[in-house]
């Protein structure tokens, strides 16, 4: 992956004052990490928005501080609700000879044959796993390929993962990331070919929706 560099001047409006940075073009971020304390910068709001726009929260990228150079993970991105535009990032300053753990989301690619040709439905238990590496070795996402899920029942786990050298995931092998059920009109099908007198009442939890306050 081609190195990205962000130069980076330090900061000494905080507050609600940021706003006027903004106004000029300037985006107010901060690093921190082990062994750096937590130090508030600004960037070129331009040059971030398109260098950091399409990076994931996993990316590794340099920043360019007093004239040293720091890798540094970015953490969190905050946007403004309606136009989008970026308001303030986090940093996280790491050591290249020091391992991490980091969550990598995972990108699920293909068709799976069991929903097309059994009416099944996919349901996905995991969007992203932990892991264990060094930060230049960190993935920005894992693909899981659908395409050999062929039948009701047919799962992913977590053992069946293809991850990079020198990358250890954390996460439980016998652990689901996918499988395909059958669906609702296939499971009232059943029910009537066995003559059931009454319906079959099945209370399942509510799925959980994470929110992310922008």
């Amino acid at each position: 992956m081609e190195k990205v560099v962000l130069k980076a001047t330090r900061r000494n409006v905080t507050g609600k004052k940021v706003g006027a940075l903004r106004r000029a073009g300037q985006l107010p971020a901060v690093m921190y990490g082990h062994h750096f304390d937590p130090t508030p910068i600004t960037l070129d709001l331009h040059e971030a928005t398109k260098v950091l726009g399409g990076l994931k929260p996993s990316a590794l990228v340099t920043i360019e501080l007093d004239g040293a150079q720091h890798a540094a993970l970015i953490r969190e991105k905050q946007r403004d609700f309606i136009k989008g535009t970026l308001l303030h990032v986090d940093f996280q300053v790491v050591s290249l000879t020091e391992k991490i753990r980091a969550d990598v989301s995972l990108e699920f690619v293909g068709e799976a044959p069991a929903v097309r040709d059994f009416n099944g439905v996919l349901i996905t238990n995991l969007e992203e796993v932990k892991v264990s590496c060094l930060p230049q070795d960190l993935p920005e996402k894992i693909v899981v390929d659908i395409s050999g899920l062929a039948r009701i029942g047919d799962a992913i786990y977590v053992r069946d993962l293809a991850f990079p050298p020198n990358v250890e995931c954390l996460e439980d092998p016998d652990e689901i990331v996918a499988v395909i059920t059958g669906g609702a009109e296939e499971e009232m099908a059943e029910g009537e070919e066995v003559g059931l007198a009454e319906p079959e009442v099945i209370e399942r939890g509510k799925k959980e929706e994470e929110v992310e306050e922008e």
